[in-house]
């Protein structure tokens, strides 16, 4: 199996086994990024086999648009206080389950539907998991365009380099499904996750920030060994 086909195949097992947690009546958070399509994917299937009684509330125009196209009974979460469960995908994710998530640009409201679920759970391949989040991933940061200078600022006087997301297919930089810009900040290796996390929150003007810091309570890492795709389910 090469290697981006087992890549394909160990998101897929991972996606598969989030699904299963899905149970009759529940109200289910429905993430973005490859990883957790193939857990919508997986949950569209079993709503129409099992007929299970299932409401979701996405994280992003993407993820939206695949579920009310798949038939799946999608919920505003403007009009939602409490979810049973969330599924989402990462960027990077340490071994205390702090992640970096943010590179689909969806971040901010990621971490609004991540925090009405009792339970979140991410779904990965095993090429996602490090030892030090920011090594290899830059941590997004939405910004409103008018503080563009000041966030810029205030992320340099932490002694980071940042620049706007540029756009692919179009002139010009990213905007978020808010509206917003994206910024990149290039930490390196992130010591302190929940210190840095609090220091971003403190900027005017900085809407929001992809370091998901003590909100994961399990972690489903899909894998290849020996041409066979398994997910296993890491708990702390």
């Amino acid at each position: 199996m090469k290697a981006t086909s087992a890549n394909v195949e160990a998101k897929r097992a991972a996606g598969r086994k989030a699904a299963e947690m899905v149970r009759h009546g529940m109200r289910v958070g429905a993430g973005t990024g490859s990883t957790a399509v193939e857990f919508i994917k997986t949950l569209v299937e079993r709503v129409r086999l099992e007929r299970l009684d299932v409401e979701v509330v996405p994280t992003s125009f993407q993820s939206r648009m695949l579920c009310l196209k798949s038939g799946l009974t999608v919920v505003d979460p403007a009009f939602v206080s409490n979810l049973d469960l969330c599924v989402d995908g990462a960027d990077e994710v340490d071994q205390r389950f702090n992640a970096i998530k943010g590179g689909g640009a969806c971040h901010t409201l990621e971490k609004v539907v991540a925090a009405l679920a009792d339970h979140y759970v991410l779904v990965i391949d095993e090429s996602k998991l490090v030892t030090s989040l920011g090594q290899g991933f830059p941590v997004p940061i939405e910004v409103l365009p008018a503080a563009l200078g000041l966030v810029t600022r205030e992320v340099e006087r932490m002694g980071f380099s940042c620049s706007p997301r540029e756009g692919s297919g179009k002139d010009g930089p990213v905007v978020s499904d808010n509206g917003n810009l994206i910024l990149d900040v290039n930490t390196g290796a992130i010591s302190d996750p929940l210190a840095l996390s609090n220091e971003l929150d403190r900027i005017p003007g900085l809407v929001g920030h992809g370091l998901f810091v003590g909100m994961v309570d399990c972690v489903v890492v899909g894998r290849v060994r020996e041409g066979e795709a398994t997910a296993d389910v890491l708990t702390l």
